[in-house]
């Protein structure tokens, strides 16, 4: 296989996505009663392929009451999905759960896109 083929690199890449993701975050629905499109929060996409990358090591603070765990990730997922900036973002991927609460503006190429996050939680 010959690199420089945009939908070969893309085929090859997407083959080393281990992880799925669910994406929430601004919908719109029409209100049936006025035909008004309304917004609400929900399911954006759902049981993606993606790929879950650490982009900074997580620090830790301590309070008097808990542990607070905060730490860059970059997402790689298909270019073809649509993934609004502010959306809440689930990944599992070997086995592990991840939230982020954040989402970052995506940055997108011919063969996937990159999604800064930002998880903040607990330990």
């Amino acid at each position: 296989m010959q690199l420089g083929n945009p939908a070969v690199e893309r085929m090859l890449l997407e083959m080393t996505y281990t992880g799925v993701c669910r994406v929430e975050g601004q919908t719109t629905y029409k209100d049936p009663v006025t035909g008004v499109e309304r917004p609400k929060g929900g399911v954006i996409i759902d049981n993606q392929p993606c790929a879950l990358s650490q982009a900074s090591l997580p620090s830790s603070v301590q309070t008097d009451t808990n542990n607070n765990i905060e730490y860059d990730a970059k997402l790689f997922i298909s270019p073809d999905v649509v993934v609004p900036a502010g959306s809440r973002i689930f990944v599992t991927q070997e086995g592990m759960n991840y939230q982020f609460t954040r989402s970052g503006k995506p940055f997108i190429y011919a063969t996937h896109q990159e999604i800064k996050m930002k998880e903040v939680g607990e330990a």
